[in-house]
């Protein structure tokens, strides 16, 4: 089996973070996003992936070479983002008879993946949400999916398609993407995955779909520090550091050099921090930062960023208030 990971996305609303770091290598829970995804796949004995690679593509083709010399990497270069369905488009030529298991690289799930991948029959993971017009949706009769519509402005159904999609016939699946891209057929300005999904149930596939409640979204400041806080109170560590008060639960790099701070609950911090006489909460420090006299809360302070604030010395007499700007 093969997984196909689309990773192009340029992550405008993450900026100034991606402006040198590609969205899908953003830590978060102690390790990037990517980091995430792929030890899914390799706990579930999936070794062969393709990944589309755009935006600072070669500092993802590094970090996966480093980081998973076990994995078979096929990289294919998405040079325009005309979305998702065009990302997989160009992925067609790596697929084969075997299925496929296409996981968007900007959003971890908490799922079995196991079931799934033993299914007779097609599934794409859902969710139900209250606002659907936000999402491509999954319209289910019976056991099966009758209709799947991108962002539709008139609800059809609640179940969001959450971005994960096994897929038994990769083969008919490039035949609905080239139609899309041969007919010009867009959504919103895009060619659309779900337009081609749509086109395979039109042509006889036959599609389930399967609940998934661990849905986390990174793609904005906010979700990624809610991100980081959901994973840490699942798989977060209790660490005990001389003179210093850490809060579980925390990520923090065994690298890392910390002293006088007080750190946590919900804190990340990367390989090689260093944090000296402050107090961090619900905040991700990356590797190489440093962070001298602060106190910071759901914050994120990029690789190799130094944030330095200043010690006081005051004397507060009853009923005052002094603010620090």
């Amino acid at each position: 089996m093969r997984a196909i990971i689309p990773v192009a996305g340029i992550g405008t609303r993450l900026r100034p973070h991606t402006y040198s770091v590609p969205k899908v290598l953003l830590s978060v829970a102690g390790k990037p996003i990517l980091a995430h995804i792929l030890d899914t796949l390799v706990h579930e004995g999936i070794r062969d992936a393709t990944i589309v690679v755009g935006y600072l593509g070669d500092k993802i083709r590094e970090y996966v070479s480093r980081a998973y010399p076990g994995m078979t990497i096929t990289y294919v270069e998405q040079e325009e983002t005309l979305g998702l369905g065009h990302a997989i488009y160009l992925a067609r030529h790596t697929m084969t008879d075997e299925p496929v298991l296409i996981i968007l690289g900007d959003t971890i799930f908490d799922v079995d993946l196991g079931p799934v991948l033993r299914s007779p029959f097609s599934a794409l993971g859902v969710k139900a949400v209250e606002d659907p017009r936000r999402f491509g949706v999954a319209v289910v009769r019976g056991e099966f999916i009758s209709r799947l519509v991108e962002k539709p402005e008139t609800p059809l159904s609640n179940l969001a398609i959450v971005g994960l999609y096994f897929l038994r016939n990769p083969r008919l699946l490039a035949e609905c993407l080239s139609t899309l891209l041969e007919r010009n057929v867009r959504t919103r300005g895009e060619y659309q995955l779900t337009d081609a999904l749509q086109m395979m149930v039109e042509r006889g596939e036959r599609m389930t779909t399967f609940p998934v409640e661990g849905w986390f979204d990174c793609g904005k400041p906010e979700t990624l520090l809610a991100t980081n806080e959901a994973l840490l109170k699942k798989n977060g560590q209790t660490v005990s550091i001389p003179g210093v008060t850490v809060i579980p639960p925390v990520a923090i790099a065994p690298s890392a050099v910390i002293e006088r701070c007080v750190i946590g609950p919900n804190t990340t911090v990367g390989e090689k921090a260093v944090l000296q006489d402050a107090i961090i909460r619900n905040s991700i420090i990356a590797e190489n930062a440093q962070v001298h006299k602060a106190l910071l809360e759901n914050s994120i302070v990029g690789s190799g960023a130094i944030v330095q604030g200043r010690s006081q010395r005051i004397s507060v007499g009853d009923s005052s208030e002094v603010e620090f700007t």
